[in-house]
């Protein structure tokens, strides 16, 4: 039989999604499953959105411009510039979803063997397109007892080599739900400076920051023109993570245009999902108010919740729809499985994810479990109470 790429060998699979095959079977034996591990909100979808797909009229369903079309950018500049990023629809690239995005942001800006620095944990998929693209994540620990703060900018300085040209953040972060504030966003641009970085945001969670507290992103500090990659995606924003687009923003030309040979390669983004994405910028102030006060709630219950239960540690994210959770537990892969595979409470278990998934340091995360409030408040309510009596019969249970 022909041999496998050392690459395909060394891909991770995805700590979301790899415990899929034990939740099918623990539903074909009639268990309900609180689904905890992926974040696939149950908010709907706004109207304005689905409607444009109802009322699509074309005769062919044609490529679009490999950039995206004129009309969406021209739309998505209109919504950033809302934001005061103060960009042109020429700074904006369309892509197939955020995956995408990141896929060719890393593939133009840094050589195989070349390095970005990550605080973790991180969205566990930045390891697979690190892998895809031949670039070697150095992570740097952020850790629960600080909520994930971003770590000191000496933490950053330790790692950089001569082969390091980014940084990456994820802001509110997946999936600490950190949100990080204009001091460390400050702190990120002196060092990108310093050391001439790229540095990439990626903010698909942007509108969903709580207490009050406020957004900031690279694309507000000054003198950073040419080192900010922006990543962003409709899937969160409008709850539509089947559409699959994003984008990527950059005023710097150079990079635009390396990065839409990338995306001319991949002949162009989705035709529909491009006029639902333009369809839903026109989404009313009024939607984004109603499911902001809908996490809020959801995050209170949860995290007060985990709180109350003997052992577990969770702190307060302030933003995203995600918490990391400390539990008393031996291996929090082992766990998540038992969970799915031996465990049941009123015929019902939890599916998490274990966040092992989220590290690249070994072992790092082994007794944490991110968990997205993407449920009601009943059904989060009601995982609560099988997490609690998962716990006290669990064999690995560390106290």
């Amino acid at each position: 039989m022909p041999v496998l790429s050392e690459k395909g060998l060394n891909m991770p699979a995805s700590p979301i999604r790899k415990l899929t095959p034990y939740a099918d079977q623990a539903k074909k034996e009639g268990k309900k499953i609180y689904h905890l591990n992926i974040g696939q909100p149950d908010i709907q979808t706004p109207e304005v959105m689905l409607n444009a797909l109802k009322n699509i009229e074309f005769k062919v369903w044609a490529y679009t411009p490999s950039e995206g079309t004129a009309s969406y950018r021209n739309k998505l500049a209109e919504y950033y510039n809302k934001l005061n990023y103060n960009v042109e629809p020429t700074d904006i690239l369309v892509t197939n979803g955020g995956s995408e995005a990141i896929t060719i942001a890393m593939q133009a800006c840094l050589n195989e063997g070349e390095e970005i620095i990550i605080p973790e944990p991180f969205y566990a998929n930045y390891n697979g397109f690190a892998c895809s693209s031949g670039v070697v994540i150095k992570p740097i620990m952020s850790y629960i007892e600080s909520g994930f703060a971003l770590p000191s900018i000496a933490e950053f300085e330790k790692v950089i080599t001569s082969k390091t040209k980014a940084i990456c953040i994820c802001n509110p972060n997946n999936p600490t739900g950190y949100l990080y504030s204009r001091a460390e966003l400050e702190a990120l641009r002196e060092l990108c400076l310093k050391y001439d970085l790229y540095l990439f945001s990626d903010e698909a969670y942007r509108e969903f920051c709580y207490d009050g507290r406020e957004f900031i992103s690279p694309m507000h500090l000054e003198g950073l023109e040419n080192n900010v990659v922006i990543f962003d995606t409709v899937s969160k924003r409008y709850s539509a993570c089947g559409a699959r687009i994003g984008c990527i923003i950059t005023k710097n030309k150079e990079l635009y245009q390396t990065a839409l040979k990338f995306a001319q390669a991949r002949l162009s983004p989705s035709l529909e999902g491009q006029i639902a994405g333009e369809a839903a910028v026109d989404t009313p102030d009024s939607y984004f108010e109603a499911v902001s006060k809908e996490y809020t709630a959801r995050r209170d219950t949860l995290v007060k919740g985990l709180n109350a239960i003997e052992g577990i540690y969770s702190p307060n994210p302030g933003g995203a729809f995600y918490v990391v959770a400390k539990l008393p537990i031996d291996n929090a892969d082992r766990f998540c499985q038992w969970m799915l595979e031996e465990f049941s409470y009123n015929n019902e278990t939890v599916m998490m994810a274990p966040a092992t998934g989220f590290y690249s340091t070994e072992r790092a995360g082994i007794n944490e479990v991110r968990l997205a409030y993407v449920l009601n408040q009943v059904d989060l309510n009601n995982a609560l109470i099988c997490l609690e009596k998962a716990l006290e019969v669990y064999p690995g249970r560390t106290n």
